[in-house]
């Protein structure tokens, strides 16, 4: 049977939503500030050529590198303000996030409620500054090495232009991580992915034009162009289903008698996920893919021999890059599940309230079966997370699909709307609940 709450979203309609003041302010400030961000990914950083760059580019863009100028909705090929989009800030929190569970006093700290919260932030920011400025400082003088026929990429290299290019990219990124916050707080949805998700969301057009053109010319098959199509709304229709799946384990408590009357005895559920980690293995993994791949390309040619290996190995398609990515999405996703769900933790918890899983003791037990519960839906988790991002991969590599079908990007775009129309109805139940209670005081009031 369905609960009061589902009962009143299955009765939201557009009447409701035109009522809601609210929230169409929220959506408004939100769809302002990705306009604002989309506007920031043409303003070109002072002192480039964006002719040579583009070149360099087109010869050295491909890879993981690509997938990150995906992510930052074409800012990093142009090389704007916004190159680095909110990427260090990404890393720096799930740094930190990993940080917590390693050193003691930072696990401490996060146990001291709200004001731990804040201070755990403020390392955060100060770690985003820190790695925004070495990536900053590493994209300037890798510029200042790339030529193409055109000439060189930059005007007037030296130490001026470092300079301004390292202010130019770190304020660019503490901009986006502020404005992110501020969606969050005052927008719908989550501030940081929706700034990914419209940075995905704007190339699609051009992937999706390419991809017709090819198939114009005759380079890609109408029947593959078709199989795509389906295949997108499958993967789509899986990412939807294993993100919403849950593994409910019954939690029951006992009764207790206060007086003459009778409490407890009720029982509930503990929802673990079967995709506990959500999107940040991938990412991770491809931070660590992009490390030699990224001083490869800004080298242009002129770096060590080794380097010039290890790329080529690493290189899009290659079976030592397919293994790594592989092996790093597994690994990370036990990691960061280990890192935000403590089975021993849990199990004292509800040791404390009553609780008990039926036919399971309290303390280590209930702990261990948590734990093995956990494990075998990383397992599948972590299958799922591999499968899906490695499918662009052989597709870019063995059918020569112009654009990052699946994967990560897939990922983002879908967990992202579900999170963000899942806001929208809580604030739609919030509005039309706030009806019914002004109802009941006026015909209260009357009666």
């Amino acid at each position: 049977m369905a609960s009061a709450a589902e009962q009143l979203a299955a009765n939201l309609n557009l009447g409701v939503f035109a009522k809601a003041t609210e929230l169409k302010k929220r959506i408004w400030f939100t769809l302002s500030a990705l306009i604002v961000y989309r506007l920031g990914t043409w303003i070109p950083v002072p002192g480039i050529d964006p002719h040579v760059l583009a070149e360099v580019f087109n010869q050295t863009g491909g890879g993981i590198l690509g997938m990150f100028d995906m992510f930052a909705g074409g800012a990093l090929s142009r090389m704007t303000i916004f190159a680095l989009n909110i990427m260090p800030y990404i890393s720096a929190s799930i740094i930190m996030q990993l940080m917590t569970t390693v050193v003691p006093s930072l696990e401490s700290l996060k146990k001291e409620g709200e004001q731990g919260r804040k201070r755990i932030n403020q390392y955060t920011r100060y770690a985003t500054v820190i790695i925004a400025a070495v990536q900053a400082y590493g994209i300037a003088v890798g510029l200042e090495s790339m030529t193409a026929r055109g000439g060189a990429a930059v005007f007037d290299p030296g130490l001026f232009f470092r300079f301004t290019t390292v202010v130019t990219l770190v304020g660019g990124t503490m901009f986006l991580m502020w404005l992110g916050e501020q969606i969050t707080a005052r927008g719908v949805g989550n501030g940081t992915s929706l700034i990914i998700f419209a940075g995905i969301v704007a190339n699609l057009p051009r992937a999706i034009v390419s991809t017709l053109e090819l198939g114009r010319t005759g380079a890609l098959s109408a029947a593959l162009i078709l199989f795509l199509i389906f295949m997108g709304v499958g993967v789509v229709a899986l990412i939807v289903y294993v993100e919403r799946a849950q593994r409910r384990i019954i939690i029951q408590y006992p009764k207790r008698q206060v007086g003459n009357k009778v409490y407890g005895g009720e029982a509930s559920h503990l929802p673990l996920k079967l995709n506990t980690s959500g999107v940040i293995p991938p990412i991770f993994a491809s931070s660590i893919l992009l490390m030699p791949i990224t001083a490869a390309g800004f080298a242009a040619g002129n770096g060590p021999e080794w380097l010039g290996t290890v790329t080529a190995l690493l290189g899009r398609g290659q079976p030592l890059y397919m293994a790594l990515y592989l092996g790093l999405i597994v690994f990370f996703a036990f990691f960061y599940t280990a890192v935000v769900f403590n089975p021993v933790d849990t199990a004292d918890n509800l040791k404390k309230h009553g609780g008990f899983v039926p036919g399971i003791r309290p303390g280590k037990n209930t702990s261990d079966y948590l734990d093995f519960v956990l494990t075998r839906l990383t397992v599948i988790g972590a299958a799922y997370l591999a499968g899906v991002s490695i499918l662009p991969e052989i597709l870019i590599s063995r059918f020569s699909v112009p654009f990052y079908f699946g994967g990560t990007s897939l990922l983002i775009v879908v967990t992202v709307t579900m999170d963000t129309v899942a806001q929208i109805q809580s604030h739609l139940l919030a509005h039309q609940y706030e009806g019914l209670i002004k109802k009941a005081k006026l015909r209260g009031r009357r009666g």
